[in-house]
């Protein structure tokens, strides 16, 4: 019984996400993934609390997919300049600090990403209000 019911809210829940996904605007988009980002932090850092290597490995992959895939492919290398080509190696270290947590439980690890993924997403915060105020 409960099991159709999980299955319902899973199926809800990714509805509502790719609802999100198709009507965001790009500032909305990257907040999106810094959200998802932090989240799988967060849940490697439970899982790693509750010895739970398979979910640790799980959540570190999808932070690292976030990261790179997402965040990373994101910037505009040739318009960003030099803080566009900062962020790509703080993007690339994030994901080296996560393969470390994943191989070595390490918690610091994990707290670090967090605080560098909670500090990028509230200047991009900052960033996307400040777009949304000029347009308004």
């Amino acid at each position: 019984m409960f099991g159709g019911f999980s299955n319902r809210a899973a199926a809800y829940a990714k509805v509502g996400v790719e609802t999100g996904v198709n009507t965001a605007d790009p500032h909305k988009l990257i907040l999106m993934l810094f959200d998802g980002a932090l989240l799988q932090v967060r849940t490697a850092s439970i899982a790693i609390g509750n010895q739970d290597i398979s979910a640790k490995g799980l959540a570190i992959s999808k932070a690292i997919e976030i990261i790179i895939n997402g965040l990373k492919v994101s910037l505009d290398l040739s318009a960003g300049g030099e803080l566009a080509g900062r962020l790509a190696a703080l993007y690339d270290y994030m994901s080296d600090r996560l393969l470390y947590a994943n191989m070595h439980n390490s918690q610091p690890a994990l707290d670090e990403v967090s605080g560098l993924l909670d500090t990028l997403r509230e200047a991009w915060a900052s960033i996307a209000g400040k777009a949304e105020a000029a347009t308004a």
